[in-house]
């Protein structure tokens, strides 16, 4: 396809940009907008024409009504992205995390670094890589073992983490009912 007679497409442009611009600016509410739009509208004519160049005044109207939608939606999109946005940093702005609840995020740290520490340096390594993100081709690279055995290595150490927990739980316990605790509560105990 070659370039198309620029006679015809002005004669189109002269007879139809007045409609599809009001058309647009009755859409879009927004004149600027509307001229950009009717623009675009016409470079698509050029660009693309339709099979038939007889009648492209529906053609240039349902290209127009298009766009117009298209850029509405656009918006509606970018406005709601927005919002969200504006909601999610209000809320980190304002849910700084009360004393308390810091306190017990720390202590569950510091548990779970005691339930580390109890395992064998191999399996801590292990456990403290995959968390971390490495693949089980990196945690065989680094721990200088073979591919297959990883996945044995890291379900091994997680049982192991798991009964340390449980044994923390059940000596807590043990620690929290007996008299020289005073029924205290677990977090008095830490």
């Amino acid at each position: 396809m070659g370039i198309p007679e620029s006679k015809r497409y002005k004669q189109i442009f002269y007879d139809y940009y007045p409609g599809v611009l009001r058309k647009l600016a009755a859409l879009l509410r927004d004149e600027a907008l509307a001229e950009d739009l009717a623009q675009e509208t016409f470079l698509k004519l050029y660009r693309q024409p339709p099979d038939n160049l007889d009648a492209p005044g529906a053609w240039l109207h349902r290209v127009a009504t298009r766009l117009a939608y298209d850029h509405m939606d656009k918006a509606a999109r970018d406005r709601r992205l927005t919002e969200k946005q504006e909601r999610e940093l209000a809320a980190s702005v304002g849910a700084s995390p009360s004393g308390e609840a810091e306190l017990m995020r720390r202590l569950d740290q510091e548990e779970v670094r005691q339930w580390l520490d109890g395992l064998p340096e191999r399996d801590r390594k292990a456990l403290l890589l995959r968390y971390s993100g490495y693949s089980y081709a990196e945690i065989a690279a680094e721990l200088s073992l073979r591919p297959p055995l990883v996945g044995t290595m890291l379900a091994r150490a997680t049982d192991k983490l798991r009964r340390c927990a449980e044994q923390a739980e059940t000596d807590g316990r043990r620690l929290e009912a007996s008299p020289e605790a005073g029924y205290r509560s677990r977090l008095e105990l830490h």
